[in-house]
This record gives C-alpha cells, sequence and structure tokens, in this order.
C-alpha cells in the first residue's frame, strides 16, 4: 500500500452494544468468556501517528518517560527495540533494552522517524498515552471497549481470525508470515510496523485494531501493569498469536517498545 485508507485523524462513532469478551480463548488469561455490554464511543480510525504526537509534544513540552529516565540517569533507562537482524546473528539478543530509544529514535541514537508522520507512535508508556489522549479531548480505550471495537470489525464475525486472515489465508493486517523470530517471509509488505491506514479499514471503520503495533487500554492487569490489546507486526501462528479480538497482554505501565502503541477514544454525549 502507498498512501492510507482511513482519513488521518477522524473517528468513527459506534453505537450501544455488547461484546462476547474472551470468547475463541487460546490463552488462559484471555478466559474466562462472558457477555458485557458497552456504551457507545467514538474511536479514531487508526492509531495515534508521529505527526499527532509531535503535535501534542510541540504544544505541551511533554517528555516521554524513555526520555526522561535517560536525562534522569535510571537505571535500566531506555526502551525495548526489536533486533530484526537476530535471525542472522546468534549471537545476537531479539530484543534489546536501548538507553537511546524513544519516540523520536525508534532504533536508537542516529536513527530518526524522518518520512514518517504517518506511522504509529511507539516506544510510549501508559502515561505517555494517557497525557496525549487528554490533551487530545479523549481517553484510552478500557479493554471491554477496544474488545467490541475490534470485535464489529471482524471479516467474519464467526471467525475469530478473520482480522488478520482472509478466507485464502492470505494476511489482511501487519503480522509476522513465517516461524518467529527465525523466517520473516514478509507476505504482507512489511518487516516491522506499517503506516496508519494500510490495512483495512475494517467492517467497523476502523484501521489496525489488529496487528501492527500492540495498543494500550486503560484496563489494569496486575499491579504496574495495564492490559495491551490487539498483537502486532511481530505475531506468528508459531509465537503470539494474539491476532484476535480476545487476545491480551499484560505490559508494565512505566515500560515501552517498539511494537506498543495507542488510539483514543471519545465519548458519546447522552441526550438527557
Amino acid at each position: 500500500c502507498v498512501t492510507s485508507q482511513v482519513a488521518i485523524g477522524s473517528f468513527v462513532e459506534l453505537p450501544p452494544g455488547s461484546v462476547r469478551k474472551g470468547r475463541d480463548a487460546i490463552y488462559a488469561e484471555e478466559l474466562p468468556e462472558m457477555l458485557i455490554h458497552v456504551a457507545g464511543f467514538s474511536v479514531q480510525a487508526h492509531e495515534v501517528t508521529n505527526a499527532q504526537f509531535r503535535s501534542f509534544v510541540d504544544e505541551t513540552g511533554y517528555v516521554t518517560d524513555a526520555e526522561r529516565g535517560v536525562q534522569e540517569g535510571r537505571y535500566g533507562a531506555g526502551s525495548a527495540v526489536f533486533n530484526p537482524s537476530a535471525s542472522a546473528d546468534p549471537d545476537s539478543l531479539v530484543w534489546k533494552l536501548v538507553a537511546g530509544a524513544d519516540w523520536q529514535h525508534p532504533m536508537g541514537e542516529g536513527s530518526d522517524i524522518s518520512g514518517k508522520d504517518n506511522w504509529p507512535v511507539v516506544h510510549v508508556s501508559h502515561a505517555d498515552a494517557s497525557a496525549y489522549a487528554r490533551w487530545a479531548g479523549g481517553r484510552l480505550p478500557e479493554e471491554a471497549e477496544w474488545e467490541y471495537a475490534a470485535s464489529l470489525g471482524l471479516r467474519d464475525p464467526d471467525d475469530s481470525r478473520s482480522g488478520a486472515f482472509d478466507e485464502d489465508g492470505k494476511p489482511i493486517a501487519n503480522t509476522w508470515q513465517g516461524i518467529f523470530p527465525v523466517v520473516n517471509l514478509k507476505t504482507d509488505g512489511f518487516e516491522g510496523a506499517a503506516h496508519v491506514g494500510c490495512f483495512g479499514p475494517d467492517k467497523a471503520g476502523l484501521s489496525d485494531m489488529i496487528g501492527n503495533v500492540w495498543e494500550w487500554t486503560d484496563t489494569p492487569y496486575a499491579e504496574g501493569q495495564f492490559t495491551i490489546k490487539g498483537g502486532s507486526f511481530l505475531c506468528a501462528d508459531n509465537f503470539c498469536r494474539r491476532f484476535r479480538p480476545a487476545a491480551r497482554q499484560p505490559q508494565d505501565a512505566d515500560f515501552s517498545a517498539s511494537h506498543i502503541g495507542f488510539r483514543i477514544i471519545r465519548d458519546t454525549p447522552t441526550a438527557g
């Protein structure tokens, strides 16, 4: 894909409804299955972009957790970076904590986001995402809201994998094709993240609810952790398999990585 298939900055209004949370669970943490009713809300049609986040930083002077940790000389400061060349070098680590990695320098010192205004912003913590959401007049979605939106968008409502693959098994979202982390066939055309709106929109009018980058929610997972949803470009059939609406994973609230971003929602005004 060359251009975005959704309007940058646009929102989609979703009606009230219900979602069978945890449907077709694969992992234990996705249970129990339960029916949850959800109020209507509007959701940004795509993940928050580098350009959108830059506007926030320019206006407020905000400094992300990853940047602040390095500035303050904290032990273990930095952000997690996936090393795509690890499979070619047995001594390389698949993931590395890089002190200079942040939203403006996604691979660390010397890298930048030139030409990637419409790529999803990454290396943002839960606090970073929440701060942006407040500035933008919205909030992070609760897990049930996120899962409801993703479920509405499924190509086949009876197939929880249909947000990632078409009826012939071909990718329709940015995931990992091949054996992770050894072989990346890049059938979907990307080794890493894609610009927002490259895949989609889905049946609900949303892009990248499945794949591309994980998305923060505002639902706690455990002490000091929040729930992330949607999987990323690193989710493969042999590893992760979290390219389904019900999939969920914990993430430390103050941590960030090169495959975690977010989108925001806005509450729908209620009459009366």
